[in-house]
């Protein structure tokens, strides 16, 4: 089932998913103890976890049995203002009480390993955790990639759950990310979408051909929500 959530801003989107995000992980972890949570970058998503991390009910979650993951992430120094680990850290991270043996970071540049050596590193500590993702927050960039999975690039094998992309076509080109095989194994995938530069592939997304862009090809099992604003739905609401 896909659920459209439709907002004026970017700010309203940050702010109302933050308040699902805040019930919706109360409700999961009065059902059972432990929940594993994808984290994204990008400017709505980091906006969203500020807004998590500002929240005056955030203190009602218990953040310590949440398992915290990225869908992807820059291969640059753990230091690295890009890094999308650093970014969330410093919006929600730092803010909450925390379990840090359950905070999985892919490994940074500064590693000492290759690209390709953090992708298997990072690979067999999925292999070995063996995460069920409860919730996927994803932004999408103009062109319709979705965290380091671009148009144009041939899809993962089958049984792969971690890439590592040497040649992105936005900055920096080395990053790790995890596959739409490991996506659509989520029950939730959300959506936070914002900016008129989104409109078109948005509009992909929700058209007959969902498929043409990697936004369109991740769904979650259960259910796939669209926290999205005004601008970027405009070809397809009309406002």
């Amino acid at each position: 089932m896909t659920v459209v959530h439709r907002f004026s801003d970017g700010a309203s989107v940050a702010k109302n998913a933050a308040e699902k995000l805040i019930k919706d992980l109360k409700a999961l972890l009065a059902a059972k103890p432990e929940v594993h949570l994808m984290l994204t970058g990008g400017t709505v998503g980091i906006a969203t976890l500020a807004e998590l991390g500002d929240h005056p009910s955030k203190t009602t979650v218990d953040f310590e049995r949440v398992h915290f993951w990225w869908g992807d992430e820059r291969y640059v120094a753990s230091d690295h203002a890009d890094r999308n680990a650093l970014q969330a850290r410093n919006a929600l991270l730092r803010k909450i009480k925390l379990d840090e043996s359950k905070v999985h970071e892919f490994p940074a540049a500064d590693s000492g390993l290759s690209l390709n050596e953090a992708a298997k590193q990072f690979a067999d500590h999925v292999a070995l955790v063996q995460p069920h993702f409860d919730i996927v927050l994803l932004g999408m960039g103009p062109d319709g990639h979705i965290g380091s999975l671009f148009p144009g690039k041939a899809a993962p094998a089958p049984g792969v759950q971690i890439i590592a992309e040497h040649d992105s076509p936005k900055p920096p080109p080395q990053r790790l990310s995890f596959t739409y095989e490991a996506l659509n194994a989520a029950d939730e995938i959300w959506f936070v979408v914002a900016g008129a530069d989104k409109q078109d592939a948005v509009s992909v997304a929700m058209g007959e051909t969902p498929e043409d862009l990697p936004v369109g090809r991740v769904h979650g099992t259960v259910e796939t929500h669209w926290f999205i604003d005004s601008t970027a739905g405009t070809k397809v609401f009309g406002c």
